[in-house]
């Protein structure tokens, strides 16, 4: 258990999207005795085909909690309708307070260009909550943050307005198995709505062990892409012998709306990760100005 552990919050926006975009990464997280929250902006009681309301979002509610215990994780969600989330203030000072009174090291999200609109509205509540976490006048019941966190965004496919650039990416081919074990738990989703709103729910076979096999085989095809996509970043962090055989990441963006990610800050947030003159040169931008109004 290391002396000061990590305080990781994972920022979806519905009740399976934090573990689907840094599942594996959040067990190396938990294994080596760090606290890991997952949280949920919606209650999820839309997504199903057939099951609506309350009903759904108990049971989404009760798979993520059962998802989060698998790894070691703690879950929160939040009761707000899916297909619902937007922009508007109360939102945005309920992220606040949820942030601050966990008070992380590490945030990862959505990036706000996404296909689902509560994804988009996910990434972008943070990008606004983030300065405004410093900020004492704002919300001034939680105790604001000496500084804001490093923001991390969840890796996507999308192009427009401009794609998804990795900056860090996490071998799990390890946690694979515990990512499995993860998703398997949010069996709405990914053994019944998500089949029927994609069009092969036929393709879903019944018993546990068949359903098990045939989402490490989805699992496979969707994730085993991206380390061929990203695998000079790979290399560069793990090195030529090791970065050639990984077959399985998880990748993420840093925000320019959090800290910087310098290698230091790498090193502590990323304990798993080499720390050697293969690791790729830390992420960098131009900082901030101070003035005497404060960061403008």
């Amino acid at each position: 258990m290391p002396d000061q552990p990590l305080r990781v919050l994972i920022i979806g926006a519905h009740p399976d999207d934090a573990d689907v975009k840094a599942g594996g990464t959040a067990a190396k997280w938990c294994s080596l005795g760090h606290v890991v929250r997952l949280v949920s902006l919606t209650n999820g009681r839309a997504g199903h085909q057939t099951m609506h309301g309350p009903r759904l979002a108990q049971r989404r509610r009760t798979e993520a909690q059962a998802a989060a215990a698998t790894i070691g994780a703690t879950y929160e969600i939040l009761d707000h309708p899916d297909g619902e989330l937007d922009d508007r203030l109360e939102y945005r000072e309920e992220v606040i307070r949820l942030i601050r009174s966990f008070r992380p090291d590490l945030i990862l999200t959505h990036r706000s260009t996404d296909y689902h609109p509560d994804h988009r509205f996910a990434g972008l509540l943070v990008q606004d909550a983030s300065y405004l976490l410093t900020v004492p006048a704002i919300c001034p019941d939680v105790p604001h943050l000496p500084a804001c966190p490093v923001i991390l965004s969840f890796s996507d496919a999308f192009t427009k307005p401009c794609p998804f650039e990795p900056h860090v990416v996490v071998d799990i081919d390890g946690e694979f198995d515990r990512l499995v074990a993860m998703l398997y738990c949010h069996g709405s989703q990914f053994f019944e709505w998500l089949p029927y709103n994609a069009g092969y729910l036929d393709q879903v076979p019944a018993g546990a062990d068949a359903r098990r096999a045939w989402l490490v085989d989805r699992l496979r095809q969707r994730i085993e892409p991206m380390a061929d996509r990203y695998r000079d970043l790979i290399v560069q962090t793990y090195g030529p012998e090791h970065g050639g055989r990984v077959r399985l990441i998880e990748a993420f963006e840093v925000s320019e709306y959090g800290s910087p990610l310098d290698l230091p800050t790498r090193t502590r947030l990323f304990p798993f990760l080499p720390n050697s003159s293969q690791a790729p040169a830390p992420f960098t931008r131009k900082d901030w100005v101070d003035l005497p109004s404060g960061r403008e």
